[in-house]
């Protein structure tokens, strides 16, 4: 498990690495791999793996968006998503053993998923930048609607490859 959770921690910081910037919240590939994760690893193992990654991170290593890091990341516009997919992986992975780790109840689990880490960075994003609430959704969310969507399918048929390989 330590392998796959470790393997998980690189995808998260990859998918980081690789980012648009469209403003304070850049597009991402970072939380398709958080959303899966939390659906081949399950709960302990998904907020283990988040959690090293963003020690990781606060401790310097570039793995968090753009190749950044450092503890002002969570002080930041985009603070309130990192820390936001702690209780993501958690519930995400919490419900796809609980509807029966199908292909539909992985997009359930990730959308409500998706849900709390736009919750968490909204909230944040509005704090962090001084924003209306109104402009902080505008900015820090509606862009990333079409985006997450496709994340999520894509993530979901992932899964569905992986998971007659990887037996946890």
């Amino acid at each position: 498990m330590t392998v796959y959770t470790s393997l998980f921690v690189a995808f998260i910081a990859i998918g980081a690495f690789i980012a648009i910037p469209i403003g304070p919240v850049p597009i991402v590939l970072q939380n398709m791999f958080v959303l899966l994760a939390a659906i081949i690893l399950g709960p302990v193992w998904a907020v283990a793996c988040v959690a090293i990654y963003l020690l990781i991170g606060l401790a310097g290593l570039p793995v968090f968006a753009g190749g950044t890091s450092g503890i002002g990341k969570l002080f930041g516009p985009t603070g309130g998503y990192l820390l936001g997919y702690l209780p993501a992986v958690f519930v995400t992975a919490g419900i796809s053993k609980a509807l029966g780790k199908r292909m539909s109840a992985d997009m359930i689990a990730m959308v409500t998923g998706s849900l709390i880490v736009y919750g968490a960075g909204v909230f944040w994003l509005k704090i962090a930048t001084a924003m209306t609430l109104e402009k902080a959704v505008a900015v820090g969310m509606f862009p990333f609607l079409i985006g997450d969507v496709l994340k999520i399918i894509a993530a979901a048929f992932i899964a569905k490859s992986l998971r007659p390989v990887i037996k946890l």
